[in-house]
């Protein structure tokens, strides 16, 4: 018997995100770290907060058989009422319009998980049969892609507005067919660090609800947010506010500097129409796939930590740094609204040609063909400020190459 071929596919081809991660890692090892300007992998550079540490020690006084010990399959009680009153607590003025004074979360609507990457596995085995097609919006975070085949479904790319980087409500909807699921939004953006505004997010439920009126079933709205909180000044509107079917993927990675911890969560809110069948549909594919009882040591941290703000100064230091500087050497990008990327057109149309370029004077960013379009290259700025200022001579020798 052979090996399950498209597991094998998926193992042969690997992440181009992580291959030139690795990349940066062998060239440092050789040539020493601050010679290598190593842009792409989105792992947080500030710390996690002195509260996530305090936490850790007040809980290892914890007897260690129930510190350790298996919990309910979809998380600590407690500590999903501590999540929900959080939710409750931060978003319900802004719900009120489509919830009135009930709940926007409460402790049963939480499914914790081992990051954001297993909510959005688990929600598309529990909205989507084999068969069905899930649309993405391109530029796009590529595991989609992956997770989305692995369910059996179809990735249907539908290109963002090229001007905004938003969701283009047109070709969503020409997009959308009687086998359309759902749909994978991420805002804040990676690759692009845009923010979807509550404007455009009213147009995508216009044409989701008006789609899913013709078809006779709900197109679900899968809300992937791991970077909810990294937002320089832009509002991050609660999406189940503008639709309500839809189902929110959440991780502390980012938030809480927690990458390597894998803690998230889902919520179906009490508001999608098939609240009552997804819940259960969420556990069981937890169940199916094995991701039942996440870290139980840091389910407890987050509920400690679940209000401490994201510290984003460093972060917006360096995207002042990062913009600044390549704006000086003439190159064209999106400025970033949220998260910690930016996207950059790349000097010419090939995109991984020109990160070969990039490649030959250390420079790491991921090229974009590999988010689903072609042309430019995502430049992760969650690095020290040092690498930063120090890459600003290879950007500017690169930019003299094309001159």
């Amino acid at each position: 018997m052979s090996v399950n071929e498209q597991m094998y596919a998926y193992g042969a081809s690997k992440s181009s995100i992580r291959e030139i991660a690795a990349y940066g890692n062998a060239r440092k090892a050789e040539i020493g770290a601050d010679k290598v300007f190593d842009f792409s992998l989105g792992n947080p550079s500030i710390p996690a907060p002195d509260a996530v540490r305090k936490s850790i020690e007040r809980l290892a006084t914890m007897p260690a058989t129930k510190l350790h010990s298996y919990t309910p399959a979809n998380g600590l009680p407690e500590v999903r009422r501590t999540l929900a009153d959080s939710l409750c607590r931060r978003y319900a003025k802004e719900c009120e319009p489509v919830y009135g004074t009930d709940p926007i979360a409460r402790p049963d609507d939480l499914y914790l998980t081992a990051g954001a990457a297993a909510s959005i596995v688990i929600s598309l085995h529990a909205l989507t049969n084999p068969g069905d097609e899930v649309i993405v919006i391109t530029p796009y975070f590529p595991e989609y892609r992956v997770w989305i085949e692995t369910a059996g479904c179809v990735c249907v790319e539908v290109p963002a507005d090229p001007a905004t980087f938003e969701v283009d409500h047109a070709a969503l909807e020409s997009a959308i067919t009687p086998r359309t699921a759902a749909v994978i939004i991420n805002t804040p953006n990676n690759p692009v660090g845009v923010v979807y505004s509550r404007l455009n997010l009213a147009g995508t439920a216009a044409v989701l609800e008006k789609r899913s009126h013709e078809f006779g079933h709900p197109i679900y709205l899968l809300s992937d947010e791991p970077y909810r909180e990294l937002a320089y000044g832009a509002e991050v509107p609660w999406v189940p506010a503008v639709y309500p079917a839809t189902v929110v993927c959440y991780s502390y990675s980012k938030s809480l500097s927690l990458p390597g911890e894998r803690i998230g969560w889902v919520l179906v809110p009490p508001t999608n129409p098939e609240h009552d069948r997804i819940v259960p549909a969420i556990a069981g594919a937890g169940r199916a796939l094995g991701f039942v009882c996440a870290p139980a040591l840091f389910q407890r941290v987050i509920a400690d930590c679940v209000d401490v703000p994201s510290d984003l100064a460093a972060y917006e230091r360096n995207r002042e740094a990062l913009t600044d500087g390549l704006s000086e050497l003439g190159y064209e990008f999106i400025q970033p609204q949220g998260a910690f990327y930016l996207w950059v057109k790349a000097l010419e149309p090939d995109a991984n040609a020109f990160f070969e370029r990039c490649r030959a004077l250390e420079l790491l960013p991921v090229p974009s063909d590999s988010f689903g379009c072609t042309g430019w290259v995502r430049v992760g700025y969650c690095v020290s400020h040092e690498t930063i200022v120090g890459s600003m001579g290879a950007w500017k020798r690169l930019a003299e190459q094309y001159r």
